[in-house]
């Protein structure tokens, strides 16, 4: 099954006004740029936008909250270390004017969240955040002398992710860190859409080097290798 598209555009053209949408990446490595890009230019609006940092070193997904197209964002990395830099950022502005909701949790249970989604589990029980703030509102249990917090399963109605190659079929490879969240994020999404810097043919990639099954991804398409400084500057 071919699922390459002709452009970034065409991949994200029915992305509808209130969708959900995991945005791999770990400040600039492994994020679909070009996908974030065609989203806001597509201009879906009330997105909810799950990713590790909504802020620092993405100027991409500030740019959604600049185009007031994002009402929610789960994420776990939300602003910048310094109360200056801050202020001047869009989606701290934003949370502090009450115009976008934001969920910050661990980075473990960020993953698990999706990992669990993609396995098709609900929800799974962890002890990070007993006793803190994050329990509030949420299911605690006793499993032999400790105590667990119940979180739901992540399940996102799209994933954008990012591959450094990959098969007309869907199969990914990622290079190094740029892997981070790709693979949970692929299997969690209803809907994938990979940027892939190299498509080859199928059976050119070798099976021991796929980060991402093909099962997982509905929608692959070529984009540019990026050229960029990385920081949080």
């Amino acid at each position: 099954m071919d699922k390459v598209y002709p452009g970034v555009d065409e991949a994200v053209a029915d992305v509808p006004d209130g969708a959900s949408i995991a945005i791999s990446g770990f400040f600039t490595a492994g994020t679909p740029v070009p996908l974030i890009q065609a989203l806001v230019k597509q201009g879906a609006k009330d997105l909810t936008i799950i990713c590790m940092q909504m802020g620092p070193g993405n100027e991409d997904i500030n740019q959604l909250v600049v185009n007031k197209q994002v009402k929610k964002a789960i994420c776990n990395y939300p602003f910048y270390r310094s109360a200056t830099r801050g202020a001047d950022s869009p989606a701290e502005q934003a949370v502090r004017a009450g115009e976008l909701e934001m969920e910050v949790y661990p980075m473990g249970t960020f993953t698990e969240k999706l990992r669990a989604a993609g396995a098709g589990l609900a929800a799974f029980y962890t002890p990070t955040g007993v006793g803190t703030v994050v329990e509030r509102g949420k299911e605690k249990r006793k499993f032999g002398d400790n105590e667990y917090l119940l979180e739901l399963a992540l399940k996102p109605d799209y994933a954008f992710v990012y591959a450094y190659q990959g098969d007309r079929m869907g199969n990914l490879t990622c290079h190094l860190t740029a892997r981070n969240y790709n693979p949970e994020m692929a299997a969690a999404g209803k809907i994938t859409i990979a940027a892939v810097e190299n498509v080859v043919e199928p059976g050119k990639l070798d099976g021991d080097t796929i980060h991402v099954p093909g099962i997982y991804v509905q929608r692959v398409v070529k984009v540019d290798r990026p050229s960029y400084f990385p920081t949080i500057d």
